[in-house]
């Protein structure tokens, strides 16, 4: 069994991610979280959310619709160019995108390499408003959460009195219906963006592009991911999407794959702004009260998906030792930080005193409750968690009113007071 195999085995039966719709069949590149996925994902959420709004005085939020009128799509230029290349196997009528075709094996279904040359295909998900499905009711699922924050730039900047250089930021679905997908979460039809619409000064783009990429990295490196598995990786210009004047994506190292995105970063001009402005007809530019000139600010765009940032964590943080499986998760993105339980559920003393520990402790910091089986198939199940520290009550905690904490990378033990205990835990997540 290989790396993803394992990944993928884990994350179901320890309660990760599930296949979606699964007791029909399953549909492709749809999951759903489980209940430690959305901990786990909740919490990258809420650290980007950290990072990019609460800890800046320029950047605010926006939580836009999915379904937005259909000229936004056309003026943005995704009806005409948010496309990938299709082909067709001759023989069996599968369909791949052209630029993701199996190498060695050929066609998955056939084993024949005889396609069809390459056409164009629309990725967004096309829906009717209404009871009449006709061309004048057609929008689509948005692919990206960008074009909600540009139709809304006026209304935030009348109603926030901002200061260019500021941003908005955004955390929401986005769909595409992709031709080729795979390898688990790397490649979905539905997913949850994180973007920054970074509005500036044009001719202070470039620094603030730079300025960017480096906060963008040393974010992944807060979450606990080794930089030797991450890069930079220029587009050359023949790959940038249309809107855009330069591009880097944040690569990982997956192992499915090797380099691959991770995060794209953009800067997108003014592209989004003038287009809407024109096809409005509505002033979409920024008056500058220091020189006292209207000017149509510079993009700069990092976005990534919750998905990939899930997977890229489950892969790095995955370990065996010996009979072990550990999710070594930083205790930040950790579903839960502590685990408590009673050395044996059947000593009513015990698990009194337990409970009343944890019910102290989940009021502070994220705790989860365990009194299944032995305590070393408890140990076991919350290495695979990723529960950073396990507290176990004993029959020594009744007589001296401490109990074991256990680590879950190292497995080193220590005796720690009950009235000590959230203090050493908020000290352990400081």
């Amino acid at each position: 069994m290989d790396l993803m195999d394992k990944i993928v085995s884990l994350c179901k039966r320890r309660g990760f991610i599930f296949p979606g719709s699964e007791i029909y069949g399953g549909i492709g590149g749809i999951y759903d979280l489980g209940p430690f996925g959305v901990e786990l994902a909740r919490n990258i959420k809420d650290l980007w959310w950290k990072s990019m709004v609460y800890d800046r005085d320029n950047i605010v939020g926006l939580d836009s619709s999915i379904l937005m009128n259909q000229k936004v799509w056309e003026t943005s230029g995704h009806v005409e160019s948010f496309t990938d290349p299709l082909v067709e196997c001759k023989n069996c009528h599968s369909r791949f995108r052209q630029d993701l075709l199996p190498k060695t094996r050929g066609c998955i279904s056939c084993g024949k390499n005889n396609w069809t040359k390459p056409k164009m295909f629309n990725l967004m998900f096309k829906t009717y408003i209404g009871p009449v499905e006709d061309k004048f009711s057609e929008t689509y699922l948005r692919p990206e959460t960008a074009q909600g924050i540009f139709v809304n730039f006026a209304n935030v900047v009348d109603s926030m009195r901002v200061k260019l250089p500021f941003g908005i930021a955004q955390i929401g679905k986005g769909f595409r219906n992709e031709i080729t997908i795979g390898n688990f979460l790397f490649r979905v039809r539905e997913f949850e963006m994180m973007e920054l619409e970074y509005f500036t000064y044009p001719e202070k783009a470039g620094q603030d592009f730079e300025y960017w990429k480096k906060e963008r990295i040393d974010w992944y490196l807060s979450l606990g991911i080794k930089k030797k598995n991450l890069r930079f990786r220029e587009h050359a210009s023949d790959e940038r999407a249309h809107y855009a004047q330069e591009s880097f994506d944040i690569e990982y190292n997956w192992p499915f794959m090797g380099w691959g995105e991770l995060e794209g970063i953009a800067n997108r001009t003014d592209f989004d702004l003038r287009s809407h402005s024109k096809a409005s007809g509505k002033d979409l530019s920024y008056f500058d009260e220091e020189t006292k000139k209207k000017i149509v600010p510079f993009v700069i765009e990092p976005s990534c998906g919750v998905g990939r940032v899930t997977l890229a964590l489950l892969i790095d943080s995955y370990c065996e030792d010996n009979s072990r499986v550990i999710l070594k998760l930083d205790s930040k993105v950790a579903p839960f930080k502590v685990a408590v339980f009673p050395l044996l559920s059947n000593k009513p003393k015990l698990v009194k005193l337990a409970q009343s520990i944890y019910e102290i402790l989940k009021k502070k910091v994220p705790t989860t409750w365990d009194d299944r089986g032995n305590i070393g198939k408890r140990y076991y199940a919350q290495d695979e968690i990723g529960t950073p520290w396990c507290v176990t009550v004993d029959f020594d905690s009744l007589a001296n009113k401490s109990v074991t904490v256990r680590d879950r990378d190292s497995t080193r033990q220590e005796r720690i007071k009950i009235p000590d205990l959230v203090d050493y835990f908020l000290k352990k997540l400081s």
